[in-house]
Order: C-alpha cells, then sequence, then structure tokens
C-alpha cells in the first residue's frame, strides 16, 4: 500500500512537470515495484491516469497551453483503440507484452534525445527586421 502511494505521488509530480499521463511510471512501477504482471499494470495504469489527466489538464487550461480541438479528436477516437488493444493484451503472452511495452519506452526515448540535441532553428531574417509602422 505504501509503494502504491509512493508511485502515485512520483507519477502526479512527473506529470505535472513533464507532461505524463503516469502510464509510462505506472507500467513499469507496477509490474517491478508491486510484482504485477504486465496486464495487471497496464489495466491498473488505466484507472490511475484518469485522476491524473483531469488535473494535469485542469492546470494546463489555467496555463493557456491545452489544444482543445486535438484533445477531443484523441479522447474520441482513443477509446476505439482501447477496445481492440485490451482485446489483443489479454491475449498475448505476458513476455510478448513486456517485450513490447519496453520497445516502446525506448523508441520514445531516443526520439526525444534525438529531438532535445538537434540544433533549435533561427526565426528568418524577415521575422526579425519587421518593418516598422511608422
Amino acid at each position: 500500500m505504501v509503494a502504491a502511494m509512493v508511485l502515485g505521488l512520483a507519477a502526479g509530480l512527473s506529470a505535472g512537470l513533464l507532461g505524463i499521463g503516469g502510464g509510462i511510471l505506472f507500467v513499469p512501477a507496477l509490474s517491478i515495484f508491486l510484482d504485477k504482471t504486465q496486464i495487471q499494470a497496464e489495466a491498473t495504469s488505466l484507472v490511475a491516469i484518469v485522476p491524473v489527466a483531469v488535473v494535469g489538464c485542469w492546470r494546463q487550461l489555467q496555463f493557456g497551453n491545452v489544444r482543445l480541438s486535438d484533445g477531443i479528436w484523441i479522447g474520441l477516437l482513443s477509446p476505439l483503440g482501447v477496445l481492440a488493444g485490451a482485446v489483443v493484451a489479454n491475449a498475448l503472452p505476458q513476455r510478448a507484452l513486456e517485450i513490447a511495452f519496453a520497445v516502446l519506452i525506448l523508441l520514445v526515448a531516443y526520439r526525444l534525445l534525438r529531438r532535445a540535441f538537434q540544433p533549435v532553428a533561427e526565426p528568418p531574417q524577415s521575422e526579425l527586421q519587421k518593418p516598422s509602422a511608422d
């Protein structure tokens, strides 16, 4: 129980700081520290993400950072994928789910690192020297 509480606090902190929904932390932590199977960790993560997403969205709305139209489309269409994904996840062996999740995490980490080390594009000269309105 204490480990689940610590996990909740850590995931909430990272959600607010880094914008992750918690699943990226919940699933590995549930399977490693709370000895859940991969499918149990994934299913539990789905429940745990709901309050994290609601609070995170509410706070980010206050800062003007939420793109509502994108979020609405993603939110409306995601349940279709979840229905299919849950069926497939329950049909796959535990090991296949673990490997698939690990590969996903590695791909995400690679893409984020690659993007973080790309040089920042400078604005075109035309934007730097806008004519004055005199």
